[in-house]
Formats: structure tokens, C-alpha cells, sequence
């Protein structure tokens, strides 16, 4: 039977190995992740100054109806198709008309005492989305998702892994464990570099990563699904009368809120009326005390309904509400309150992750996290370059896999937790059985 000191060698060799391997390969997408989320945190304050032109408007003493505006809207654009009109959320902001114009998605700018435009600003073009978008999939669609997915879940187990390398194995001291040796030479102070800022940022990492899964495109939607169809959804509650039995949901029809993305769409009673104009919307939702950063999404079709989306910068004032397009009717109205423990849960996680919850103090931490995984990632491949031969990775050596069984174990239950992950654990194993055992330049250079 093998003693603890035999064991623990072949332990910290394999830990250090996988922990190697995965910081190599996903590090530049970590840093990626870490430069975009640092740039999205400041969402609210860049686009303020982007747009500053045409977000400010004069205060007058009246506003005019947001009928009156829409209908000046389609003076410029006889053609277009009304979507979506956001009042705006303070005295000194314009509203926001958003149109499908030959194909374009167009955001409209209005000033809600003249009802003059100001401006249109194309969709497409907006700088923040564009980093959003590099941000959640490199810009490259589904594939784009799996990469950041897969990257964020191999994130996890290189900081459980890291968090063993740096924990003492002797006696316990405070240099080379919170603070880094400045006098015991450059190998050692470089380790320090890397290891003692990964450890404080570790928790903060982890929270990242932790918060931004409910976002990506397998992971994240199979665990909606899993909070929706075991109740912690969203409850029956919410919807005034009868639940609705539509196959559509409102992540379907308009920007909303993770909690509410599955929410099924009530249908609006068509039999012998007309369509209310937006205003009584407008009515219901001051009526209701929605957060007044809300926008309504235009029904699509006869039986359709105004969809009211308040996305705000704290979670608790998150709302979803459909509404009749013909009577004014509430159907629905989901805030946080009726959110499941899951659901309330994520919703602070996203505005956490957002760096919107607690305002700038929320961001300055974010970014301190942001920042620190960049130079822990740098000083990792630094760490690496110093110590590299020349002809191979100087990864260190592969130990046998019955000595190591637990940590074989730990992959394989992370492997099912994250199934990219499993995935790509049976993939990088069939390479190795396959061609680096069995190619002796190959086994050199990887150290198998």
C-alpha cells in the first residue's frame, strides 16, 4: 500500500501538470475575457459620453404624448416598422423609438417635450454590444459561445488546481503565501508573482465565471431549463387568471431579464376591439411603479401583446409585464419577489458580474478582479518562459494514473457538472493514447 509520502509527490507532479496544460492553452482567452469585461463594467458611463448628443435633452415643463412621438418618427420613416419605444428614465433623457427600416434596426432618438429627432443610431453600430458580443462569443456565433463556455469551465478547475499548488506543504509562512519573497531570487519571485495574486483573486474569479455561466449558450440553457421545469422558474402566480398554454416565450419577442427569458407569452382577446395607443401603456406602467428605465416591445400580430421590460441596474427592481393590446390589461407581472430562489439568485449574480449592483464601488471591485486575472495570466506564461528547455514543454512529468486515482475522480465529476469539459477531457485522453504515447518525439517533448 502506498504511504502518504509516496502518494504526495505524484499528486502535486499531476495537479501542477493539469494546471500547466490548461493555463497554457486557455490563458490568452481568459485574458481576452478579462480586457472585455473590464471595458463592458463601464457600460453606462462610456455610452453616456458616446452618445451624449443624443441622450441629453432641455427639460421643458410638458411632455408631449408618446403617440405624438412615434407618429413623427414615421413622418421621417413612412416605411418602417414600429418595435419598441423606451420613454427614458429621467427629465434630461430622450426617448427612444426603435424601428425595422428596410431590413435595419434603427434606434430613433426623440426629444419628449418637442418631439423633434435628434438622431438615429444604427444597432449594429453600437460600440458596447460590439464588445458584449467579443465578450460572450468572440463574435463568432455558436461557436464563439462553446469557446467562451468551455474556456470559463477548464477556468474552474485550473483555480482549484492552482489553489492546491499554492497552499504550504510544510510549516506555514506568511512570505510566498499572502505576500510575495522579494529576496530569494527571480525563479522564486516570478512563482510568487503568479501564485500569491492568483489566491487573492481566486474568490473573485470564481464568482465571474460562476455568474457568467447562466449566460452561456449550452450550460447555461440547459440550467434554465432545469430551474423552469422544477418550479424554481417562475410561479403560476404571476399571470392574472389562467396560465397561458403558447409555445412562445419572451425571450422570443424582447430583451428581458434570465429569470423571465422562459417565461410563456399570454395571447390578447381580439373579439370586437381596438387597439389601445401606447400611451395607456405608458399610464399602466407609471400606474404600476415600474423602474422608468423600462422599454415596451410593439405586439407583432393581432393576438400579440405590449410586452414591458424594466432591466435596471439592480436586480431587485427587474420587471417583466405583458399587457393586453386591447383592453390595457395586466396579463402578466413578474418581478424579482416572484422569482424563484434560482432565479433571484442569478438576477443578482448578473448585475454582480455587470459591476451595476452597488455602482462604482461594484466596478472597481470587478475591475481589481479584471485586472488581476490579466497579470496572473502574464506572469503565468512568464513563470513558464523562464523555466522552459529548449526542446520540449518542461511541463512536468506524467506519473501514473493509479497513483492519482482522487484527482482522476475530481475530473471526472467536474467533467459531468460541466459537460464541455467532459467532453474535452475524453478528447485530450484519446490524443494522448492515441499519438503521444505512441510517438516517442511526441512523448518527449509533452512529457508523457
Amino acid at each position: 500500500m502506498k504511504t502518504d509520502k509516496q502518494t504526495r509527490p505524484s499528486l502535486y507532479k499531476t495537479v501542477w501538470r493539469w494546471h500547466f496544460y490548461a493555463g497554457l492553452l486557455i490563458a490568452p482567452f481568459l485574458i481576452i475575457l478579462a480586457v472585455t469585461g473590464s471595458i463592458y463594467l463601464y457600460k453606462p458611463q462610456i455610452e453616456n459620453f458616446l452618445y451624449k448628443e443624443l441622450y441629453e435633452v432641455t427639460p421643458q415643463d410638458e411632455r408631449i404624448s408618446p403617440t405624438t412621438q412615434i407618429e413623427e418618427v414615421k413622418k421621417h420613416y413612412p416605411e418602417a416598422v414600429v418595435t419598441t419605444f423606451r420613454p427614458g428614465e429621467s427629465d434630461n433623457r430622450s426617448s427612444e423609438v426603435g424601428i425595422m427600416n428596410h431590413e435595419e434596426s434603427l434606434t430613433i432618438f426623440s426629444d419628449p417635450y418637442t418631439g423633434n429627432i435628434i438622431g438615429e443610431l444604427n444597432n449594429e453600430d453600437r460600440i458596447m454590444d460590439k464588445i458584449e458580443e467579443f465578450h460572450g462569443e468572440l463574435m463568432s456565433g455558436t461557436v464563439g459561445d462553446r469557446i467562451v463556455e468551455l474556456v470559463a469551465c477548464w477556468a474552474v478547475i485550473l483555480v482549484i488546481t492552482g489553489f492546491y499548488l499554492w497552499m504550504p506543504k510544510k510549516k506555514f509562512t506568511v512570505s510566498g503565501v499572502f505576500i510575495p519573497r522579494f529576496k530569494k531570487g527571480k525563479k522564486i519571485l516570478v512563482r510568487d508573482l503568479h501564485a500569491v495574486p492568483g489566491f487573492w483573486i481566486a474568490a473573485g474569479m470564481l464568482f465571474l465565471i460562476m455568474t457568467g455561466l447562466p449566460w452561456s449558450g449550452f450550460w447555461g440553457g440547459h440550467f434554465q431549463n432545469f430551474a423552469t421545469q422544477t418550479g424554481v422558474g417562475y410561479p403560476p402566480s404571476i399571470y392574472f387568471g389562467s396560465a397561458p398554454t403558447a409555445t412562445i416565450q419572451t425571450k422570443d419577442i424582447a430583451d428581458v431579464p434570465w429569470a423571465a427569458e422562459n417565461l410563456e407569452i399570454p395571447s390578447s382577446e381580439v373579439e370586437g376591439f381596438i387597439p389601445i395607443p401606447i400611451d395607456e401603456v405608458v399610464t399602466v406602467a407609471e400606474r404600476e411603479g415600474i423602474h422608468p428605465s423600462y422599454t415596451i416591445y410593439m405586439p407583432s400580430d393581432p393576438t400579440g401583446v405590449y410586452t414591458l421590460s424594466a432591466y435596471p441596474p439592480k436586480a431587485q427592481d427587474e420587471l417583466t409585464m405583458h399587457v393586453d393590446q386591447y383592453t390595457g390589461a395586466v396579463l402578466t407581472d413578474y418581478r424579482f419577489e416572484n422569482y424563484g430562489l434560482i432565479g433571484k439568485v442569478v438576477a443578482l449574480g448578473v448585475t454582480l458580474h455587470k459591476g451595476t449592483q452597488f455602482g462604482w464601488f461594484n466596478q472597481l471591485i470587478s475591475l481589481i478582479i479584471c485586472w488581476g486575472i490579466i497579470f496572473v495570466a502574464f506572469s503565468g506564461y512568464y513563470l513558464w518562459l523562464i523555466r522552459k528547455k529548449k526542446h520540449d514543454l518542461s511541463a512536468p512529468k506524467a506519473p501514473s494514473a493509479r497513483k492519482v486515482k482522487g484527482f482522476l475522480i475530481l475530473l471526472i465529476i467536474l467533467g459531468i457538472i460541466f459537460p464541455l469539459v467532459g467532453v474535452s477531457i475524453i478528447v485530450v485522453w484519446l490524443i494522448d493514447w492515441l499519438f503521444i504515447q505512441r510517438i516517442p518525439k511526441l512523448k518527449q517533448f509533452f512529457h508523457a
